[in-house]
């Protein structure tokens, strides 16, 4: 297996496009046994993601924010620790939204699988997904720790260095007034000149920029506005 894996870092090295990386992945996939595979950067309330899945799906997961309730994106963020998963096992009771993803998975392939989650830099959580429609035992889970943390971090930077290659959650996490108020702040305005200037009551300025903090998971306004364009939002 690790003879595998090295290959694969190989071959991510020497991508020089997506669709190369692409290339690498879903052949290790298959030779592992899975049909897909899925890499997913989550950062407070922003979501990047890379894979093969089904086009429905990650529409779907996105346009939901499903990386909220999704138990691999939990898994991960706890374990920290490569682990198996099934679909069959997520805990779904009194739980519509749950029972919902769950069968939607299935629908689209996503039966039981294995993930590779790794620390990044600024809260971030990185992991790489093999995910198959049948519910099935991988050899995978020999991989030495160390040779999943340094496959995953060698894909995240060569994807990083390719810029547009990954999807991006949807960003009107926002709502249309938050936003307003989002973009005259980046322009160094006030809450008492934002109301101003659009006429909206300077409270409310102030709860809109306040439900942006919230959602963005900033402290203050100005890290807000950094949060902002570090995530091309504005």
């Amino acid at each position: 297996m690790n003879r595998y894996i090295r290959s694969l870092i190989d071959m991510v090295d020497a991508a020089h496009n997506p669709w190369m990386i692409k290339s690498a992945l879903t052949t290790f996939a298959h030779s592992c046994g899975f049909e897909r595979f899925a890499y997913l950067q989550t950062e407070g309330a922003e979501i990047r993601t890379f894979n093969t899945y089904p086009a429905e799906w990650e529409a779907l997961y996105l346009r939901n924010q499903y990386s909220r309730i999704d138990p691999v994106v939990t898994e991960a963020k706890r374990r920290m620790a490569m682990f198996a998963w099934t679909a069959e096992s997520w805990p779904t009771r009194g739980s519509a939204q749950m029972r919902a993803f769950r069968d939607h998975a299935i629908d689209h392939g996503l039966r039981s699988g294995i993930t590779l989650p790794v620390e990044g830099g600024f809260g971030a959580t990185i992991m790489l997904t093999f995910a198959s429609p049948t519910t099935q035992s991988s050899r995978l889970l020999s991989l030495e720790p160390t040779k999943a943390v340094q496959a995953v971090l060698a894909i995240h930077y060569r994807l990083k260095s390719m810029g547009g290659a990954i999807a991006r959650g949807p960003k009107r996490l926002l709502s249309p007034r938050e936003m307003l108020c989002l973009a005259w702040s980046t322009k160094g305005k006030v809450a008492p000149e934002i109301a101003e200037l659009t006429g909206i009551k300077q409270r409310t300025v102030q709860h809109y920029l306040d439900n942006a903090r919230r959602k963005l998971e900033a402290a203050t306004v100005p890290q807000l506005v950094a949060i902002a364009k570090d995530h091309d939002l504005i």
